[in-house]
């Protein structure tokens, strides 16, 4: 997809918002138990799709629509927004047809209205044949009313303040910037602020489902989307068809889930530097894992005391949580580490998607809220506690993923958080890489006690994050179309043979 396109695209309806967060004039009719109301204007009228979604290739076509809901459940009668839609029917005969599949990227705040198209893509033909591929903008993301939080208490500035604070001084600075990234997020999100969670969108789920008169909906969702899946098989079980949830956040805090994440992130990062010693001949940053680390932090450290570009130790960090979630991302982070210390350059190290962009804007601001929103924060004692406790681990810790720990200072406190799975949900699939280090595995194996009858389709061996017509692996797709076409539930847990180490 043309970057500049999605870019317009997106910017275009952040122009079209006459405040940070939109939200449509009171419609009625609606239900007072905040269903999706039965009358002509439940249905989605579906048309040509914005220039940022990309057209599948023939015979399938896309389509785009768009409905209303509440923003406030409780207030059915109330404000409205309206959620953003995208369709590619299924290619098959009427009899190979198995209904709707909804599909969320992750996030929380990754755009799904293209995701339609990119992710039908890489199904299995069967997949593609049985069902109609639904895919949305969650409430708050792209096209659904984008959020933005405006500074995020300099999140965007480059280059940014070293994450990982040291002493005192660094701590209250750190402590500062959550304050004012909460705030930033109160004043852009305004009365939206409680209503961008994971439970309002899984009622959005179920409005789409009406509205395409569906009884049920199938689901596949990817990292975050697994979570959103469970929330809604928590919240209506019985209309939940078959679902499969890739790369799982398990049944805890998100502020749990994120040190859950930095910890396993310095597992893979050590796997990573002996990864690269083993690769001296190529990478040239020392024979022994020992040797690498003093090379990687003699890189992050010089661009500590000079950043390079407004690339500081900020970006650095960014650009190595980036790496270590795909194996084949391990290479080029290589050759960067190598080219700056070879002669200063970081464009192998920066990002091609600029972090202050509209897109990534949005993204970050959806993040904070919808984590906020799902439950109760750290308090801030904690977090300092926290870090300091990841600190002993490793002098350098990556905690770019740790975006739960401004729910500390949040305006809006929720007291509970969001329900996932329960026993009345049917069978779903949970699908994992053994060594994912973005969503371990252990989260998978938690959120399967919660959905008894369900089975986990385990990548062995792979150290990359999302799994199913993704990695390209034959058993795990195979295993996941049966269940999607045929209904087949493994008899128990199932263990794929996975890639291994990656090439240089």
């Amino acid at each position: 997809m043309n970057r500049s396109t999605r870019l317009l695209g997106l910017l275009c309806a952040l122009a079209a918002t006459s405040a940070a967060f939109s939200v449509l004039p009171p419609v009625s009719p609606a239900r007072a138990d905040g269903a999706p109301a039965r009358s002509p204007h439940a249905g989605i009228r579906f048309g040509a799709c914005p220039e940022s979604v990309p057209a599948p290739p023939a015979p399938a076509r896309v389509e785009c629509g768009s409905l209303d809901v509440p923003l406030d459940r409780s207030r059915p009668d109330g404000r409205r927004l309206r959620i953003a839609v995208s369709r590619v029917r299924a290619t098959g005969t009427p009899a190979e047809r198995r209904g709707v599949l909804l599909v969320n990227p992750g996030g929380p705040g990754g755009s799904g209205l293209p995701y339609a198209v990119t992710k039908r893509a890489k199904l299995p033909e069967r997949v593609r044949r049985a069902y109609d591929v639904i895919g949305f903008d969650p409430r708050g993301v792209g096209g659904s009313a984008p959020a933005d939080c405006g500074a995020m208490g300099g999140l965007f500035r480059t280059p940014a303040a070293d994450p990982v604070p040291r002493g005192r001084a660094a701590e209250r600075d750190h402590h500062s910037a959550l304050r004012r990234l909460a705030d930033d997020c109160a004043a852009g999100a305004g009365p939206a602020l409680p209503h961008l969670s994971t439970a309002a969108t899984a009622r959005d789920m179920d409005a789409i489902r009406a509205a395409l008169g569906e009884e049920r909906i199938g689901f596949l969702g990817v990292s975050y989307g697994s979570y959103l899946g469970a929330a809604y098989a928590a919240r209506f079980p019985h209309r939940t068809g078959r679902m499969v949830l890739d790369s799982v956040v398990g049944p805890e805090s998100w502020y749990d889930f994120d040190l859950r994440q930095a910890r396993a992130l310095l597992r893979q990062r050590d796997t990573l530097l002996e990864w690269l010693a083993a690769h001296d001949d190529r990478f040239a940053l020392g024979g022994s894992a020992r040797e690498v680390r003093a090379a990687y932090d003699r890189v992050r450290a010089s661009l500590a005391a000079h950043p390079a570009d407004g690339f500081g130790p900020a970006e650095f960090d960014r650009a190595v949580y980036r790496a270590l979630g795909r194996a084949e991302r391990w290479a080029p982070l290589g050759d960067g580490l190598r080219a700056y210390l070879r002669d200063g350059a970081v464009e192998g190290l920066r990002p091609k998607a600029p972090f202050d962009g509209p897109e990534s804007r949005n993204y970050e601001a959806a993040n904070r809220i919808v984590k906020c929103a799902d439950g109760p924060g750290p308090a801030p004692a904690r977090v300092t506690a926290d870090l300091r406790a990841l600190r002993r681990l490793d002098p350098s810790p990556v905690v770019t993923g740790i975006e739960a720990s401004a729910c500390a200072y949040w305006h809006h406190r929720p007291q509970s958080r969001t329900p996932l799975g329960g026993p009345a949900a049917p069978p779903v699939l949970l699908v994992a890489s053994a060594h994912d280090p973005v969503t371990p595995i252990e989260g998978a194996r938690r959120l399967r006690r919660e959905l008894p009858g369900s089975r986990l389709v385990t990548l062995a061996d792979d150290y990359s994050h999302g799994v199913f017509a993704s990695r390209g692996n034959a058993c795990v797709d195979d295993t996941v179309a049966a269940y999607l076409v045929d209904g087949s539930v493994p008899a128990a847990d199932v263990r794929c043979a996975g890639p291994g180490l990656p090439t240089a």
